[in-house]
């Protein structure tokens, strides 16, 4: 099966002034624009088969700076997750809410107030599927060592992070995804490998397989993961899914000194 990189759109306004943005069209700031630029930096010679996109705004103005003049497919179950009437309300604000409290620890059962309002569990669903279902088509279309990319949003992120780790909906918020930020995923016949996780420094050309003569098809040996941890990524030219070594953290730090997980990924620490 194929690689997909997962990429978190820059920093944006609403990130920046503490509220959550949800579906809303909010822009980058500088921040998020220098983000954006760093990302593109990482991912030269990353050779990708597809490009796939949340419809929201800030996705597809992180990938015009990432990858220009590519269009990008849009899929909407990319798209971030309905929060109702919480949308466009200050962090500090609904960290007061009792429904805080519940997200922080038991955000299976979280279904977000207002006709608009998502359940986080939905969200995982629809989002997991996707990623699932295309990178079930570049593997067809491209081989198994092709790579592809998906731009969408922190929480819908983090969820795809806890399937691919077997984690149930209520842990993912010890996952940690910063805007601009990217996460790997190899899947295989019998297993997903987390290859990078939040990343925001290292290049990427390592993921690059090396040429073959002949499209090759996913094996069940690629499912197996190396006792003793592998040579590591980028040894034989091949992603480490199997053959190297497993998630690599990031630079963030996810938590308030409360411990509560920042919703959406958002760069604001709560009080």
């Amino acid at each position: 099966m194929a690689t997909v990189l997962l990429l978190r759109h820059g920093r944006t306004t609403a990130n920046a002034d503490g509220s959550l943005a949800g579906r809303t069209a909010v822009s980058l700031d500088e921040t998020g624009e220098a983000q954006a630029r760093a990302a593109a930096e990482r991912l030269a010679g990353v050779p990708l088969a597809a490009v796939v996109s949340s419809p929201l705004h800030r996705c597809l103005r992180t990938l015009e700076i990432v990858l220009p003049g590519v269009s990008p497919a849009i899929d909407t179950r990319l798209t971030e997750c309905g929060y109702g009437d919480w949308e466009g309300q200050s962090l500090k604000k609904l960290a007061r809410d009792p429904l805080w409290k519940v997200i922080q620890n038991h955000p299976s059962a979280v279904t977000f107030p207002g006709p608009d309002g998502e359940s986080m569990a939905a969200m995982s669903a629809r989002a997991v599927a996707a990623i699932r279902s295309w990178d079930d088509r570049v593997s067809r279309e491209h081989g198994a060592d092709a790579l592809w990319l998906a731009c969408t949003h922190g929480d819908v992120i983090k969820a795809i992070v806890a399937d691919a780790l077997g984690l149930h909906l209520d842990l993912f918020q010890r996952i940690a995804v910063d805007p601009g930020s990217i996460t790997v995923i190899r899947y295989t016949p019998a297993r997903p490998f987390v290859l990078r996780l939040n990343e925001t420094a290292a290049q990427l050309s390592t993921l690059v397989p090396r040429k073959r003569r002949r499209r090759r098809r996913p094996r069940l040996a690629d499912s197996d993961a190396p006792v003793g941890g592998g040579a590591g990524a980028g040894t034989d030219g091949v992603p480490a899914g199997g053959r190297g070594d497993g998630a690599e953290g990031g630079t963030g730090d996810p938590l308030s000194r409360t411990g509560s997980a920042r919703l959406a990924g958002g760069d604001t620490v709560l009080p």
